[in-house]
């Protein structure tokens, strides 16, 4: 079976999440929105009133006559299915409690550059970002970052869960590369901090699979449009 993937075409965003276990598992997928007429199949499916069981937004993936939405609700799907996740339920559990965790942070982080709407455009509320992201970056990174610097600590596998690479795992990467792209100086003074955590998120990125992603046109860069985005006047 072939997935099929709904997320916007141009940006990381949610999507990135899913993209990475789909590369890490070796799993064949269609990314839709990028392919000729992809947004329209994608828009059809939200607004189709028919389905009883509608995703809200993007990501979304299609595995056969199943509709997953929400990326740490896919990532539960792909991780059991496909050796993303550990065998033993309170530990997958706990992998999901992370990644759950993750989309916290990832929540805060949009709400940082857009904190007062996200129909409202970047300039409409560069003052309110300016107080939100300086929380962000001196109380509610160190916590988050701190938390995951715990667990890791508590394994001698290097991974958040048990001996392999999990899904968890792919995710704790994509935050740490996302925050390290749109707060470069805090990131620098936070990796200092939380060795665990660099360490787990350099890991990853060697592995064969995700090295090759990385490397390849399917890897969406970071722009000003994501989830993560630079403004320098916001690092500090």
């Amino acid at each position: 079976m072939r997935y099929q993937l709904f997320y916007w075409p141009t940006i990381q965003g949610r999507g990135e999440f899913v993209r990475l276990a789909l590369e890490e598992a070796g799993i064949a997928y269609d990314d839709v929105a990028r392919n000729r007429a992809g947004m329209k199949r994608m828009q059809a499916i939200l607004d189709d009133e028919r389905l009883a069981r509608p995703p809200f937004a993007p990501p979304f993936l299609k595995a056969g006559a199943l509709l997953i939405a929400q990326t740490a609700n896919i990532l539960l799907f792909l991780g059991e299915r496909h050796g993303l996740a550990p065998r033993d339920a309170g530990a997958r559990l706990f992998t999901h409690q992370l990644q759950l965790t993750i989309a916290d942070l990832v929540a805060e982080v949009h709400d940082a550059h857009h904190p007062i709407a996200s129909s409202l455009y970047d300039e409409d509320q560069k003052r309110e970002a300016r107080r939100r992201t300086a929380n962000l970056v001196a109380q509610r990174l160190p916590k988050f970052l701190g938390y995951f610097e715990r667990v890791l600590a508590h394994n001698a596998r290097g991974w958040l869960v048990g001996a392999r690479v999990s899904y968890a795992d792919l995710s704790l990467f994509q935050l740490v590369a996302g925050l390290s792209y749109a707060y470069p100086r805090a990131m620098t003074r936070l990796a200092r901090r939380h060795p665990h955590v660099m360490r787990a998120a350099a890991r990853v990125a060697q592995r064969p699979r995700v090295a090759a992603y990385l490397g390849s046109p399917r890897r969406i860069p970071f722009s000003t449009e994501g989830i993560f985005r630079y403004y320098p006047e916001l690092d500090r």
